[in-house]
């Protein structure tokens, strides 16, 4: 429906184009020939062309994944303690589609799955939301992770065909998530498909000998720098979605970094819950007593959270998008001729023979491993995405890998859910290989039968339509992430029938256009003349973003025609030089006195008919302001 990339002959029906936008482009590489160099410039092309750009390239890529990390910061900042609190509010959370949503936004607001995963598995451990609940805020938050990589394809908006695989790239991750929950969601609310699943597992084996909690892998790498710019207390989001009301008002800011454990004597207020009656008696408490305060450079500012996190947004952003660029010159610079050849035939080759069946299976294994190693599956997609961009990883191949990805992420959860102890142990465990397996699920589904490969599909649409409206990227990213799971929520909160109604049309909407759509592209010459093409609905903009590009395109020309006017009209400014009495007789648009005692000054003036004598007669005084 949105795919307009095809042309459509005289029976309304589409017909193929000839010229694949998706093939990989064959860069040529310009430069002189090995054999033709003399010593000193193959020594140059050694250090210059070739060590110096790998020097930069892994430069550039620690300084974006330390961006991805303050990117995730300032989003905790901003929004972290939404998150926590939509969390708190466990009447909301026995809804499936509720807590679906729940899982979406707050992982867009603290820009990290591993961070909403471990409060969920936090808050199962510590009793206050059972298993069963819990497991539709797991696929939210598998959703909401895939936000990041979507943003980083926007850096190659200027480029149509790199935008265009780029983007495809960053949304075959939304597909997937998106499809999973689709066919998952319902079928764990009819039987509790996961819930028994994962509890037969947990219930099977003896998990207390062995031991979770946080692993740093690549993140002793960034840290050092990191920390010299901002420090997290991230246990202030996980309070108060526990219901702790004390770090309600708490700076997410790290203030203090090295404590020491005391015990004291407090009056602590029991129920027992035998006699209901409350008892108030004198216990020894575990104390922490801050000894050394943090220092980093956000530390003691005096600002608010929501201002450190603005300022670290734009910071970030700004890196972000300067690393992104540099990358994919640096990358179009490298891969060129015959290394391009090798390097994009290495990557998207299969096994040889009859093997060529466990290509994509050992890419799924590379994306968990890295996604292991790296903690986060936004850091790996995120570094993909421009690969796929240039043309060195087609999405085929990035597909796998970004399943793989999908399963690397589940570590942090099934660590977290080790540190718990003690009875609370089983339930966290549950809950994070409820993570686990919904991906596992997702993959056995959409990626060993290659016709049942949907979302490649659904993300050369995204790519193509992309290419085509530019902005329908920003569009996608605002109604995706923030307006469908916002109203959702809302009508969630107004009750369970006006929710099932708006879903039940939603999905009934979505399975004629699927249907309508495949029809079209497989039998159109069968359907009857009207329903060959979407004219058929009464406005254009129920079937074309043509009424909305032009909506768009007139603001955005007004824009640029206000903002624009006066730089032109500065540009074609003539300045001229001269004895100040003289230049008031011009009338001059602007006049400027230049204090040497001489009397003389600049006229500003536009290039007009009746300038022209006077510019014959001053030709020496005349220079054009560019």
């Amino acid at each position: 429906m949105l795919d307009n990339a095809d042309q459509s002959d005289d029976s309304g029906c589409e017909s193929e184009s000839e010229a694949d936008p998706w093939e990989l482009p064959e860069l040529q590489d310009n430069s002189p020939a090995w054999q033709t160099l003399t010593r000193c410039e193959k020594v140059k092309r050694v250090l210059l062309g070739w060590l110096l750009k790998a020097i930069l390239l892994v430069c550039l890529l620690y300084l974006f994944i330390c961006s991805l990390d303050f990117l995730s910061s300032s989003f905790r900042l901003l929004g972290g303690k939404a998150a926590g609190e939509i969390f708190s509010s466990n009447q909301l959370l026995q809804n499936p589609v509720a807590g679906l949503m729940i899982g979406v936004l707050a992982t867009v607001l603290v820009q990290s799955s591993s961070t909403s995963t471990s409060i969920v598995v936090t808050m199962v451990a510590s009793g206050l939301l059972p298993v069963r609940p819990a497991v539709p805020i797991i696929m939210g938050a598998n959703i909401g992770t895939s936000v990041t990589n979507t943003i980083v394809s926007l850096a190659q908006s200027t480029d149509r065909d790199e935008f265009r695989r780029a983007f495809a790239g960053a949304t075959v991750h939304d597909m997937f998530n998106w499809l999973s929950v689709l066919v998952f969601l319902p079928l764990e609310v009819a039987c509790g498909y996961l819930y028994h699943l994962t509890k037969l597992i947990v219930d099977s084996g003896d998990w207390t000998r062995f031991e979770g909690g946080n692993k740093d892998l690549l993140k002793t790498l960034t840290k050092p720098f990191t920390e010299l710019i901002i420090q997290l207390d991230k246990s202030v989001i996980t309070a108060i979605a526990t219901g702790d009301e004390v770090h309600a008002n708490q700076s997410l800011v790290k203030e203090w970094c090295s404590y020491s454990e005391e015990m004291v004597v407090s009056n602590v207020t029991e129920i027992n819950n035998a006699t209901m009656v409350t008892i108030t008696m004198a216990k020894e408490v575990l104390v922490k007593v801050p000894l050394e305060r943090c220092t980093f450079l956000f530390n003691n500012t005096g600002l608010s959270d929501l201002c450190v996190g603005l300022l670290l947004l734009v910071v970030s952003l700004f890196i972000l998008c300067t690393c992104l660029v540099l990358m994919v010159k640096i990358l179009n610079s490298v891969f060129r001729g015959k290394m391009a050849t090798i390097i994009k035939t290495t990557l998207n080759a299969d096994f040889p023979g009859r093997l060529s069946w466990l290509t994509g299976y050992i890419a799924v294994m590379i994306g968990a491993g890295m996604t292991i190693l790296v903690q986060s599956s936004s850091v790996f997609t995120s570094a993909m995405t421009p690969l796929v961009g240039v043309g060195v990883i087609k999405l085929e191949r990035m597909y796998p890998l970004t399943l793989g990805s999908n399963i690397g992420t589940t570590t942090t959860g099934v660590l977290a859910a080790m540190a718990a102890s003690g009875d609370k142990l089983p339930f966290a465990l549950q809950i994070a290989l409820c993570h686990l397996f919904f991906n596992i699920s997702g993959i056995l589904l959409f990626y060993p039968v290659p016709c049942m490969r949907v979302p490649i599909k659904l993300a050369r649409i995204m790519g193509n339509t992309t290419a085509e409206y530019r902005w329908f990227a920003i569009f996608y990213l605002v109604v995706m992430f923030f307006c469908v799971p916002g109203c959702v929520f809302a009508l969630s909160m107004a009750g369970v029938v006006p929710l099932m109604v708006a879903v039940a049309l939603f999905l009934t909407t979505l399975l004629f256009v699927t249907i309508l759509n495949l029809l079209q592209r497989k039998c159109c010459e069968k359907l009857p003349k009207f329903l060959r093409t979407w004219d058929f609905l009464p406005f254009e903009f129920l079937h074309s973003l043509d009424p909305l590009d032009r909506v768009l395109t007139k603001l955005f020309s007004i824009f640029s025609r206000c903002c624009c006017t006066r730089r032109k009209n500065r540009k074609n400014q003539i300045v001229l030089l001269g004895k100040v009495e003289e230049l008031e007789k011009l009338g001059c648009d602007e006049l400027k006195v230049i204090p040497d005692g001489m009397e003389s000054g600049f006229c500003t003036q536009r290039p007009s008919v009746e300038s022209t004598p006077f510019n014959s007669n001053y030709n020496s005084m005349i220079g054009i302001n560019a």
